[in-house]
């Protein structure tokens, strides 16, 4: 979490910004004048819209000095965010966020649970509040983030102890988020959707082969799911640059390490989830044949009846559909395919 210090440059007394909430986003704003007593920035968590905050470095107060509107009638205090821990198979306390509806929660498995994911590049998911999110709220969603290492939410030891030979360590984390909240009564097996993007697809795509009996769903959007072949391919813009996160499989020991994980390599033949998987035809960091060719093998190899989808938006690159409409009509899409599977649980 970002802490601002705030120090008298005459006195040399310091003292830290208190936010109002033990999880959130704050990120600096345009500050052109050094000589000033006022600091601006920004601020928002899951459940607080976004705030435009001049705070007076003397008397410690905040000034809003602009707020995200919602329409809809939105009160923060029907909602609940705090942080839980689960311990990884060596004994690492893995980070979980988690917001829900007060008027909704029920203690007995029966809440639908959206797991998000990411642990790559040293990259901290934000905690920055959304809109859309709410949608799935006020449905009794518990909404979880599973911070994995290779991520930075812990400085950059976390970082290097999930990639490379450790890369292991973001997928297994990942599936033991998932079994602390179904033991701690947040959901369950058949009420469990699994979400990741780009790095955050690699990690659903190897969670896909090594645990698939552990989620109702798996939603993967532009994954990184061809990671050996692409890592060979020196033609590809971004491949060389790459090499600094997942190695160099021309070198023995890390081809050996990639092909372990990679999710193209390790499909297995057996059941997996409900699975919805998007990709952008103008991805320049992704393509989409990569998870073009690892849904064609899925579905070759998986045996059930679960809906395997693969949404290829002509229009998109990595960052999906342009424009806000679209935007909105995209997670429109992926949380009705969330929604449905739920409904074709076998409890």
């Amino acid at each position: 979490l970002t802490e601002l210090r705030i120090r008298n440059l005459h006195s040399g007394q310091e003292h830290t910004v208190k936010p109002p909430e033990a999880l959130y986003e704050l990120d600096i704003g345009g500050n052109p004048e050094f000589r000033s007593q006022k600091l601006r920035f920004s601020y928002s968590s899951w459940i607080t819209p976004w705030k435009v905050v001049d705070y007076d470095m003397r008397t410690d107060e905040w000034h809003i000095v602009k707020e995200q509107e919602v329409s809809s009638g939105f009160d923060s205090e029907d909602y609940i965010l705090e942080r839980r821990y689960a311990t990884a198979e060596d004994g690492t306390q893995i980070p979980i966020s988690l917001a829900y509806h007060t008027k909704i929660l029920h203690t007995d498995n029966t809440n639908p649970l959206w797991l998000g994911g990411y642990g790559a590049y040293g990259i901290t998911y934000p905690l920055n509040f959304s809109i859309p999110r709410l949608s799935l709220l006020d449905r009794g969603f518990v909404v979880a983030f599973a911070h994995l290492r290779g991520g930075g939410i812990h400085g950059r030891p976390w970082y290097e102890s999930g990639k490379y030979f450790t890369k292991q360590n973001t997928f297994s984390d990942y599936i033991v988020c998932a079994e602390w909240l179904i033991k701690n009564r947040y959901t369950a097996t058949h009420r469990l959707i699994g979400h990741g993007g780009s790095a955050g697809g690699l990690l659903i795509g190897a969670v896909a082969n090594q645990r698939p009996d552990l989620f109702q769903a798996l939603i993967a959007e532009v994954p990184f799911v061809d990671t050996l072949n692409t890592m060979l391919d020196k033609t590809l813009p971004l491949t060389e640059e790459e090499f600094e996160e997942w190695g160099n499989p021309e070198q023995y020991q890390y081809y050996s390490y990639i092909k372990s994980y990679a999710p193209y390599e390790n499909v297995h033949t057996g059941p997996y989830p409900h699975m919805y998987v998007r990709s952008g035809l103008n991805d320049v960091r992704v393509s989409f044949w990569e998870p073009t060719k690892w849904v064609a093998k899925l579905r070759t190899r998986k045996q059930d009846d679960n809906l395997l989808l693969l949404r290829t938006d002509t229009g998109a690159g990595h960052k999906g559909a342009s424009g806000r409409y679209n935007q909105l009509v995209e997670i429109a899409e992926i949380y009705a395919f969330a929604i449905k599977t739920l409904f074709l649980a076998k409890e």
